[in-house]
């Protein structure tokens, strides 16, 4: 075969009589592929057993170790159904061995591994299912369903979860999966016999995979990730999934699907399902209460697990302990949860793909990303090692002597050496992750109110909407003392202390904007500024804090791009959504967002009145001139395209001398050229008249009308 091992580095045999014996059952080996099969035999039992049992194969597999792969994979999509389990138990254990070797070797990266044990986890699963599937079929446990419906087997999608839906599958993993249906492809009669037949070859399924017979298992596989799963069936229709994560979704089950995708079955079904939860999983706004929920949840696993005691390398738990595998993919995706709905860039499934992309954005610092990255892999070459030994689907660090020692053969260290290793790798990711969860507070200084302001006002905070939630009151008391001292350093004290009442009082929720605060406590200095000089500003504050999320985003200082980089960049918002309502709302989002900036640059002298009433005017131009085509667009569905030339929009008044304020409202003219075209030509057809008069009406619409964002401008065409 071509594509030969190359080996960069061997394992040591810990026993080295045992991986002289295995060996010489493997026939065609030169010197570096010997030493490679004794190291590997010597010092894991499991793969030793392998070794034996696959001897005649593995010889020849690594001469060209992709093309074996590939051979195992194409054996197993040609299984009898009456073959499948040993067939894949078989195929298991070939692409154990395979992979443990190239990986020990040094001649596959981690990811090569990963991504090959993952391919195999979503082969076995489709193959699996598929039978399952098609035995339903053929007994018509499926009402309407064909033999043609087994390839996208009969709608029932299986999307991975975890490291198997991020190509980090571990290599004695087991595999996340959550099972759905597309209940759409059947009679609504059908639904409960439907969902019966789903749920037994789901369970058959991982029947197939995980039950241990002569020839081993394939993998052991977990269902609960799915919604509710004490009380819900192995499948559920898509359709209940996805009002159960609209209604009762958990932070935890976000960031769980940050890593989803699907791996077997229907997967144009389950792709379509995860774009419907891009809404859950991505929120809009800056997410920065994520933060907390995430340390919540390290603590209850440190508890339950009893992981979070001093770092020491014997028995230290390197996925869940101190300093660990799971300390930073937390770190990395709460980080893509806090901005990942604002920036698609950063929805990316791969823990180190992501810590890339964060730094690329500045989320964090380049070398932050480039020291986890480097100890993710080093500590995911540490968890390999461990489970090759016995196969066994543990994290922990061996405690004796001898189970250390195994470890370190396998990875051709001293165990001395490698112990001091792994030790300093986990200080440091503790050190590098511990503080963005879990601040130091024990140095908060006590709310001390300053002299000349009036207590009463300060003693009403706690019965607004904002302060009701006992969470939300935990941040800001954490926030008080800090902003009663900027407050009083103001040029007007208690009038800003007003201002502030004014603000807090009109905030219908808290959490996420004091979360947002306490991570970035230089926003302080901005809402100070505000409330002290501009009770406008603070009033829009009140009702659209999410704007907060602009300045943030790293440009919010930056000189004015200019028309041209305005009406880009709404069109790419735009572009992102296929609902025409969804659309107008994303663009009051957007435009509410670039109205603030102009706000605070003149608030902070940056602007004068004349520069940002120019910008106040480029941007309404901006607006009309990317949401006009949609305007016309959604109207021509039922009515037609205009007749004629077409319209055209005239900026009069203010804005047409490109000096309007925040509150101006918008003078326009919408003029046409019919041509001598009478009447449209769509569905419902208009005369020309009534069409344009009908489509101006609709663009005065889509800026003024009322909706979850708010209205973008206020129109007057007289």
């Amino acid at each position: 075969m071509s594509g030969q091992l190359k080996i960069t580095r061997l394992p040591i045999a810990y026993d080295p009589d045992l991986g002289a014996e295995s060996r010489d059952l493997v026939a065609g080996l030169n010197q570096e592929t010997g030493q490679l099969i004794s190291g590997a035999a010597g010092s894991s039992p499991y793969l030793r057993r392998l070794i034996e049992q696959e001897a005649v194969w593995i010889g020849e597999a690594l001469s060209g170790p992709k093309q074996a792969l590939a051979g195992v994979f194409d054996d197993c999509r040609a299984l009898a159904p009456d073959q499948l389990k040993p067939g894949l138990r078989q195929a298991k254990r070939r692409v154990a061995l395979l992979t443990a070797l190239c990986d020990l070797s040094g001649g596959w990266s981690l990811e090569e591994v990963t991504t090959a044990l993952t391919n195999f986890g979503g082969l076995s699963a489709d193959v699996a299912i598929k039978a399952e599937i098609a035995a339903l079929i053929r007994r018509k446990k499926l009402p309407g369903l064909t033999e043609a419906d087994v390839e996208t087997a009969g709608g029932l999608s299986i999307l991975a979860m975890g490291k198997m839906g991020a190509y980090e599958l571990n290599y004695s993993s087991d595999i996340d999966l959550i099972c759905l249906f597309d209940e759409t492809r059947f009679d609504p009669d059908d639904f409960f016999e439907v969902r019966q037949a789903m749920a037994r070859a789901t369970r058959n399924m991982c029947t197939t995979l995980s039950d241990r017979t002569a020839d081993g298992y394939v993998f052991r596989t977990d269902l609960r990730l799915r919604p509710d799963p004490s009380v819900t069936p192995a499948c559920l229709a898509m359709e209940t999934a996805e009002r159960y994560y609209e209604s009762l979704g958990r932070t935890w089950e976000r960031a769980a699907y940050i890593k989803a995708r699907p791996c077997a079955g229907d997967l144009a079904a389950g792709e379509a399902f995860l774009k419907t939860l891009r809404p859950f999983v991505w929120r809009r706004h800056l997410d920065f209460a994520a933060i907390q929920d995430a340390h919540d949840m390290r603590l209850r696993i440190r508890e339950n697990k009893g992981t979070g005691g001093p770092i020491t390398v014997p028995g230290h738990d390197m996925k869940l302990g101190r300093g660990g595998i799971r300390e930073i993919e937390f770190f990395t995706q709460t980080r893509q949860l806090i901005a990942g709905g604002r920036d698609e860039g950063l929805r990316l499934r791969g823990t180190v793909e992501g810590l890339a992309a964060l730094a690329h954005k500045g989320w964090i610092q380049p070398e932050v990303a480039t020291r986890l990255s480097a100890h993710y892999r080093s500590h995911r070459e540490v968890e390999h090692r461990i489970q090759m030994v016995h196969d066994a689907q543990t994290h922990k660090m061996p405690n004796s002597g001898e189970g250390i020692a195994r470890v370190a053969c396998l990875m051709g260290e001293d165990p001395a050496e490698l112990q001091a290793k792994i030790h300093r790798r986990l200080v440091e990711v503790h050190e590098l992750t511990e503080d963005f969860f879990a601040p130091d507070a024990a140095a908060r200084p006590q709310p001390v109110i300053p002299d000349g302001f009036d207590e009463s006002v300060i003693g009403r905070w706690r019965g607004y909407p904002a302060l009701r939630s006992e969470r939300g009151a935990q941040i800001f008391d954490r926030l008080k003392p800090e902003l009663l001292n900027r407050l009083a350093r103001t040029a007007k004290p208690a009038e800003s202390l007003l201002a502030l009442d004014g603000f807090l009082a009109g905030l219908p929720a808290g959490v996420q904007l004091f979360s947002l605060f306490e991570a970035n406590p230089q926003l302080l200095d901005l809402l100070v500024d505000i409330v002290g000089t501009s009770y406008e500003l603070a009033g829009f504050l009140s009702r659209n804090s999410g704007v907060f999320d602009a300045v943030i985003g790293g440009s919010f200082f930056e000189d004015w791009p200019g028309s041209a980089v305005l009406r880009s960049g709404l069109e790419a918002v735009l572009e992102l959504e296929d609902d025409y309502e969804t659309q107008l709302d994303s663009a009051r989002r957007w435009c509410k967002e670039w109205h603030f900036r102009i706000g605070v640059h003149h608030l902070r002298g940056l602007l004068d009145a004349k520069a940002a009433g120019a910008q106040y005017s480029e941007l309404a131009e901006a607006v009309i001139q990317a949401l006009f085509p949609r305007v016309i667009r959604q109207f021509s569905v039922k009515h037609g395209p205009p007749p004629g030339a077409g319209p055209i929009v005239i900026a009069m008044g203010s804005l047409g001398a490109g000096q309007i304020n925040a509150q101006s409202d918008l003078d326009i003219i919408v003029v046409y050229d019919p041509q001598g075209i009478e009447m449209s030509q769509g569905r419902k057809s208009l005369a020309t008249r009534s069409y344009y008069a009908r489509l101006t009406q609709a663009l005065i619409t889509a800026l003024s009308a009322p909706m979850s964002q708010g209205r973008l401008y206020e129109v007057d065409m007289r």
